[in-house]
């Protein structure tokens, strides 16, 4: 039977709710039995236009049809993430109270820029910020932040608002500092804000692929001598590579010194301080101006969901307030906060609702005990892989991240054939579909990274994901 098109854009009461039941099943079955499917999802261009392309149709689907599509062809075509044999890149492991605050958030169709607009959801933003600046250490009446899409955002934030409060209108003599291990969206930021190649120093790491102190200071000098105005340091808090921390605490002091803005992006390894011992691994990331940490990677969250922290509110206040005519009836009091004014976005989503329901349903202690286990994961996996003949370990286990390679003693190919061998092996581990497993190069060296974030991963699937490696490495030795 045709449909006829409904202007309205409506469905029935009863159709809504059989919908909203068929989406939420498709959901509760994901999260239930995706460890027993195959985390990377492989198609060509030519594959997916022969599923999607068409021209916008003009008369409407069956809903219930339309949903079908969309879940075999679209859902089981994408890469499972919250996989437990995801190792690759930042996986997010996610949680379904957090997909169902999204779900809410979006079913209601909150508007989070301003107090007018939803003063709870401005207040949830409030309240779990708050929650975060503790913490981190930051001043809890001074300090403020900002829920984004993403790290990506909150570095382009925190840079702008550094160039700002330091330099003001003129920039044009601003030079700012980081490693070579440096997170790429800090350059992405520093390029979009406007700034020159010739005002960004890319300091090299020490063989920790830590910030090299001594190079920095030599560089700060020499800028100085030559009068230019060093604004902005950014540290690591976990470099995705390897997850090394760089030296928080010496590098605060140099900024103090030297009237340099103290930016840490703690993206990745933010999360490590609720961690057993991580308020050591973090030592001096309190000292930060400011901090990106991403909920949606080891805080546990869906995607998207970055934050930054500033040791002053006023500071983006005082950057990206502007008061257009249309807005004059809604600016309210200074204790009501709109977000509008503290960021890039005016529109924004309400992404503190899963932030807020996740923790007050599972406990911050929950998630103190699922960071701890990621890190004994990692360690552990280290001591495996120490034990081997098979294996070397490049970077020891650091905030649930190790870097290894296929290099077994008795057998002594030339470096190239080694990381040949090691591209082959992640190659054939992710054509095999089996576990998500990507090199990275360290010191010249192709090697295989593992990041154990998800709670849900075993040792077991880190031993069949290594015994997988071993037989596709065996393999290819054999016909040499």
């Amino acid at each position: 039977m045709q449909l006829k098109p409904n202007a309205k854009l409506e469905l029935t009461k009863d159709e809504m709710r059989t919908y909203g039941y068929s989406v939420v099943d498709a959901i509760v079955e994901h999260f239930d039995t995706q460890d027993q499917k195959l985390p990377i999802a492989q198609a060509s261009r030519a594959e997916m236009d022969h599923l999607f392309l068409e021209e916008a149709p003009e008369m409407p689907s069956d809903p219930q049809g339309v949903l079908h599509f969309v879940l075999k062809n679209v859902m089981a075509q994408s890469q499972i993430v919250s996989h437990p044999k995801s190792f690759s890149f930042v996986p997010g492991p996610s949680n379904y109270i957090s997909a169902m605050a999204d779900t809410l958030a979006t079913g209601f169709n909150i508007f989070s820029g301003g107090w007018a607009a939803s003063p709870a959801a401005a207040e949830l933003e409030i309240v779990t910020v708050g929650w975060l600046l503790k913490i981190f250490g930051f001043p809890k009446k001074k300090g403020g932040g900002i829920f984004t899409s993403g790290g990506s955002m909150a570095n382009l934030t925190a840079v702008a608002t550094a160039r700002r409060i330091k330099c003001g209108e003129d920039f044009s003599k601003a030079v700012i500092y980081l490693s070579d291990q440096a997170h790429s969206s800090n350059i992405k930021a520093i390029r979009v804000l406007g700034f020159k190649k010739e005002q960004i120093r890319i300091i090299p790491t020490d063989g920790e692929f830590k910030f090299a102190i001594n190079k920095l200071k030599n560089a700060i000098a020499k800028d100085q001598l030559e009068g230019l105005q060093p604004f902005c340091l950014i540290a690591t808090a976990g470099t995705t590579n390897t997850g090394t921390v760089d030296p928080l605490t010496e590098l605060s002091k140099i900024c103090k010194e030297e009237n340099i803005w103290f930016h840490i992006d703690g993206a990745y390894g933010g999360a490590a301080i609720l961690a057993k011992n991580g308020k050591d691994l973090l030592k001096g990331i309190s000292k930060a101006d400011s901090l990106t940490v991403d909920p949606h990677k080891w805080f546990f969250q869906p995607y998207e969901m970055g934050c930054l922290l500033v040791r002053n509110h006023k500071w983006l206040k005082s950057t990206f307030t502007e008061k257009p005519e249309y807005l004059r009836d809604i600016e309210g009091n200074e204790s009501e906060i709109n977000f509008y004014d503290h960021g890039i976005q005016l529109t924004r989503r309400f992404r503190a609702l899963k932030f807020y329901m996740s923790i007050k349903t599972f406990g911050l202690k929950a998630f103190r005990k699922a960071i701890t286990y990621n890190c004994e994961l990692a360690e552990k996996t280290e001591k495996i892989l120490r034990k081997s003949k098979q294996w070397e370990v490049v970077s020891p286990a650091t905030l649930a991240i190790i870097n290894f390679r296929y290099n077994p003693i008795g057998i002594q190919p030339s470096e190239k054939a080694i990381d040949a061998l090691n591209q082959y092996i992640s190659e054939k581990v992710v054509n095999s579909r089996k576990a998500l497993l990507v090199t990275t190069v360290l010191n010249k060296q192709v090697v295989l990274r593992m990041c154990l974030i998800n709670p849900r991963t075993t040792l077991e699937d880190v031993k069949e994901t290594l015994a997988l490696c071993e037989h596709f490495a065996e393999e290819k030795l054999a016909v040499l």
